[in-house]
């Protein structure tokens, strides 16, 4: 799953300023700081592009919603941004059997380990968190899962996306 669709009307208004590669490139270096290596941005058509590696696959699909968020933006193509495999340290090896062990070598284009929700006019974040947890109350679950995205849980707007993470 590489290419996901946005509304193009709706979001943060960024771009058409200038130099649109830039802007959103600035922006998710500002969001996710260095947490994706060597990123390049292209933008073409209300579409943009993103390559580079990621630290974790959160960090993915936080530089996809960011850059999908923006008005202007109706498609975002992720195929070319990957995550590094984290590779897990058993502590009974000596550091010998573990120079053995190949390096995690960068994946591309990993199925998402979320779920992604288009947010509704009267959606609330508590509401939302009631569908997907049987639990209003916990709508911070959402909302730390997006800081990135979203600002102040009461500040959602139509046709934005944001992360659903698993229970």
């Amino acid at each position: 799953m590489g290419f996901f669709e946005f509304l193009k009307d709706v979001g943060g208004n960024l771009l058409g300023k200038g130099n649109d590669v830039k802007a959103i490139n600035d922006l998710l270096q500002e969001e996710l700081g260095h947490k994706i290596e060597n990123l390049q941005v292209e933008f073409k058509d209300g579409n943009a592009k993103l390559f580079g590696t990621c630290d974790t696959p959160e960090t993915r699909e936080k530089a996809i919603l960011l850059t999908g968020n923006l008005k202007g933006v109706n498609g975002v193509d992720a195929t070319e941004l990957s995550y590094e495999a984290c590779q897990i340290e058993d502590s009974e090896q000596t550091a010998t059997e573990q120079a053995d062990i190949p390096k995690p070598a960068a994946l591309k284009a990993p199925e998402l380990t979320t779920e992604f929700y288009t947010i509704k006019s009267g959606d609330t974040l508590s509401a939302i968190a009631k569908h997907y947890y049987g639990d209003a109350n916990k709508y911070n679950l959402i909302f730390e899962a997006n800081r990135e995205v979203i600002k102040h849980p009461d500040k959602i707007y139509p046709g934005q996306q944001i992360r659903i993470p698993k229970k």
